[in-house]
C-alpha cells in the first residue's frame, strides 16, 4: 500500500490510501495555515504512511490541530501517535465527543468546541458543525472551511473502490450502493433536515473519508443523499405497521 497526496483546493490536501482488502480509499485531509489542521488521523497501522506523507505538506512540529468526524478507529486510531508526532497539537472535537470519549482516551487534553464554532487557521477557517448520529455516533461532526466553502463530510458519501481524487460524477448513486452493503448510517426522523442543513451552507466541495472529493452541485448532492435517507427510513417506518 501507499499514501497518495493531492491538493484538492488551494491549502487543502487529501492523503489517500486505498486498502485491498477493504476494497476502499482512506483519506486524510490537511489544511494548511498558520495553525495547519488534520482532519482524520487513520488507523494505527497506516500511521506510518499517512505521517510520512503529510510531512511533505506539513513539517509535524508546525501541526496545531487533529480533529475527526467521530471516535472510530480509521477515523482517530492513531490520534495518539500523532499527538507524539506533533508536540504542539491539540485534538479538537466537539463537546459530546470530548466528555464521553476523548477526555480519556487522548494523551493531551483536547479542545471542546461548541456548535458552529471557527478555528482560524490564518489563511483558512474551519467551523465545526455537530450532526449527532449523522451519518452515526452521537458525538459526530463534519468541518466547514469557509473560504474554499469546502465540507469535510467523514463517512458521508462512503463509496467502494480506488477512486480518482477528483469527481465531478454523481457521487449518490455509489453512496446508496455502499449504504445497501454496509447499512453504516443511523436512519432516523433527524437524518434528512441535518443534511438538508448542510446543503443550506451551499458547499463548493465535498470532501469525502471513503471516495473521491466532489466537486459540482454540492448541495444538490446533500440533498439527494437525503431524500434517499428518507426513502429508506420511510420503508422501515411501513414495514413496522
Amino acid at each position: 500500500m501507499k499514501t497518495r497526496v493531492d491538493e484538492i483546493a488551494e491549502d487543502i490536501y487529501r492523503m489517500s490510501t486505498f486498502v485491498p482488502d477493504a476494497n476502499m480509499q482512506f483519506n486524510q485531509f490537511l489544511v494548511d495555515g498558520d495553525e495547519p489542521l488534520l482532519f482524520h488521523c487513520g488507523l494505527r497501522r497506516l500511521f506510518p504512511l499517512v505521517s510520512e506523507a503529510a510531512a511533505t505538506v506539513v513539517e509535524p512540529d508546525r501541526l496545531r490541530w487533529i480533529t475527526f468526524g467521530h471516535v472510530e478507529a480509521d477515523e482517530c486510531g492513531s490520534m495518539n501517535q500523532w499527538l507524539a508526532l506533533a508536540p504542539r497539537a491539540t485534538v479538537a472535537h466537539g463537546q459530546i465527543g470530548c466528555m464521553v470519549s476523548l477526555n480519556d482516551l487522548a494523551d493531551r487534553p483536547p479542545r471542546a468546541l461548541a456548535d458552529g464554532e471557527v478555528l482560524d487557521l490564518g489563511r483558512r477557517r474551519v467551523r465545526h458543525i455537530d450532526t449527532p448520529h449523522v451519518p452515526h455516533a452521537w458525538e459526530a461532526r463534519v468541518l466547514f472551511e469557509e473560504t474554499t466553502r469546502t465540507l469535510f463530510c467523514g463517512d458521508l458519501f462512503t463509496h467502494l473502490g480506488d477512486v480518482p481524487p477528483r469527481t465531478s460524477d454523481d457521487i449518490v448513486g455509489p453512496a446508496a450502493a455502499a449504504e445497501d452493503a454496509f447499512q453504516a448510517t443511523c436512519l432516523t426522523p433527524h437524518t434528512g433536515p441535518t443534511l438538508r442543513r448542510l446543503a443550506d451552507l451551499a458547499p463548493e466541495r465535498l470532501a469525502l473519508m471513503h471516495g473521491s472529493t466532489f466537486e459540482g452541485d454540492a448541495a444538490a448532492a446533500l440533498l439527494a443523499l437525503a431524500e434517499d435517507y428518507e426513502r429508506r427510513v420511510g420503508e422501515v417506518a411501513g414495514a413496522d405497521r
